[in-house]
């Protein structure tokens, strides 16, 4: 007998929820038996659909909503599904409660690290709710967060990647670097992409602007939203690099602008789990930098496939950019054996596989 899985999660980015879409995708085709919840305008229902995914045109809008937990229980009831998985904080929240007395297992999907307390009442109503039955965490950092709560059930939480294809990537294009205003096409490019967040260190960044010799052409590219908020303008008009800062703000074409980059920068301080940009520029053979944080850890493997640093450390970042730049062999070298550690160690092929096995360990317990 097929397991049959309800997902509730949110499809509307093509992009961003990829990995998450076609790992579903790919369990259908390995036998699981899939429907969806998710808004019915979301980019990836056409292919949901296609694939032979049931497709149910809802998504919850509120917390702990008494109508949306009936409706999800309704489905439950009448699908009579083996699991229950639940991808955002208000899916979560109302999936749990209508799952209340059912024999369904209930996984929760939780990707980043950071903000789950024993101590914190509120961690009760999600992943530290005794009716959920396993936590999937896309890195390991995660799952030594879970472990550390107190009264939890370390078997609960497992690692399972959110894999990729670097065939999803193949008809991206580097953008042609004349097109890039105010930057030389024979530059060094350096490319960030992140929305300026705290956690992202874009300050560290900027100061690792301040130790390169100006008379370099290395320029660099931080893609994203507010990249120049806060302190951050001052930190670039003082710069003796400035012009070699460029802020192109949000785009629609960023992977044709990493491909076309000699080096991928993440300057993250903590929070991050596994971070999908750093995937995407490896995936498209770009040679990375990041920083040593617990959710990226094992994603980079130093001297093999790019560098790792401290995070809040602009030397350090500065020291890594200049020996790519010095040593361009190096730097294509990083790019093709980033590209296979994608291949090899964060394949979707495998993510599938370990899924569908949490899958088949948890109708068993049944």
């Amino acid at each position: 007998m097929k397991i049959k899985v309800l997902v509730i999660s949110n499809y509307r980015e093509t992009n961003s929820v990829r990995p998450e879409a076609e790992l579903f995708i790919g369990l259908k085709k390995a036998g699981v038996e899939v429907e969806i919840m998710t808004y019915g305008d979301a980019a990836y229902v056409k292919k949901f659909r296609e694939a032979g995914i049931r497709v149910i045109d809802f998504h919850p809008e509120k917390k702990l909503d008494r109508a949306e937990i009936q409706r999800i229980r309704s489905e439950l009831t009448a699908g009579k599904h083996d699991i229950l998985h639940l991808f955002n904080g208000k899916a979560i929240l109302n999936g749990i409660q209508a799952a209340k007395g059912l024999s369904v297992k209930v996984v929760l999907y939780r990707g980043f690290t950071g903000n789950i307390h024993w101590y914190d009442p509120t961690a009760y109503l999600k992943y530290l709710h005794p009716r959920v039955d396993k936590i999937t965490c896309i890195a390991s950092a995660i799952e030594e967060l879970l472990h550390r709560q107190l009264f939890f059930k370390k078997s609960k939480a497992v690692t399972i990647h959110k894999g990729h294809s670097p065939d999803w990537y193949a008809d991206i294009s580097p953008i042609d670097r004349n097109r890039m205003e105010g930057i030389p096409a024979d530059a060094f490019w350096v490319t960030c992409v992140a929305n300026n967040r705290r956690m992202k260190g874009i300050p560290y960044l900027l100061q690792s602007t301040y130790l390169l010799p100006p008379e370099l052409p290395i320029h660099f590219l931080l893609v994203g939203k507010n990249m120049d908020a806060g302190g951050n303008r001052k930190l670039i008009e003082q710069s003796p690099n400035r012009n070699k800062i460029h802020l192109p703000g949000y785009r629609t074409d960023v992977l044709n602008i990493v491909a076309a980059s000699d080096v991928f920068l993440l300057t993250s301080l903590f929070g991050e789990a596994t971070t999908k940009a750093v995937i995407e520029a490896m995936s498209l053979g770009v040679a990375p930098v990041i920083t040593d944080i617990p959710g990226n850890r094992g994603l980079v493997i130093e001297e093999k496939c790019g560098l790792v640093v401290p995070p809040k450390a602009p030397k350090a970042i500065a020291e890594a950019i200049l020996k790519l730049y010095h040593d361009r062999a190096l730097c294509q070298e990083f790019g093709r054996q980033a590209r296979e550690q994608i291949i090899t160690n964060f394949n979707i092929r495998d993510t599938i596989s370990n899924m569908k096995k949490l899958y088949g360990e948890l109708t068993e317990q049944a």
